[in-house]
């Protein structure tokens, strides 16, 4: 079985992978998300300034560990889907640049249209 990032699909459809990771990005790049963040590392600091048990300081550790690891895979999920959209608009460019120095511009044109906020669709 070959693994394929979702922005590689030819067939221009999002998936429930790719609706979820755009609304967790959605959400966790809001102020509320933010404000999350900092109390959690607020707590991190009160566990250990008040210094409450080790089980309290693994669980604030631990949620601060898990929060950081969905963030990281978001970022990289986002970074991919851009990467992928700004490659297929170069793309999209060089081959209607190509058809316009020819003479006959065609297909090219056309590829390079849906290329526009590409990275929105993906």
């Amino acid at each position: 079985m070959t693994l394929s990032h979702p922005a590689e699909r030819g067939d221009g459809r999002r998936g429930r992978f790719e609706r979820l990771a755009e609304a967790a990005s959605n959400l966790t790049s809001s102020p509320a998300f933010s404000v999350f963040c900092v109390l959690l590392v607020a707590a991190f600091f009160a566990v250990h300034a008040a210094g409450l048990s080790a089980e309290w300081q693994i669980l604030v550790g631990d949620t601060m560990t898990a929060v950081t690891l969905l963030l990281l895979a978001l970022l990289k999920n986002a970074e991919r889907r851009a990467e992928h959209a700004l490659q297929r608009k170069l793309d999209a460019i060089a081959a209607a640049l190509l058809e316009q120095h020819e003479g006959h511009p065609g297909e090219a044109h056309e590829e390079l249209r849906k290329a526009i906020r590409m990275e929105e669709r993906l």
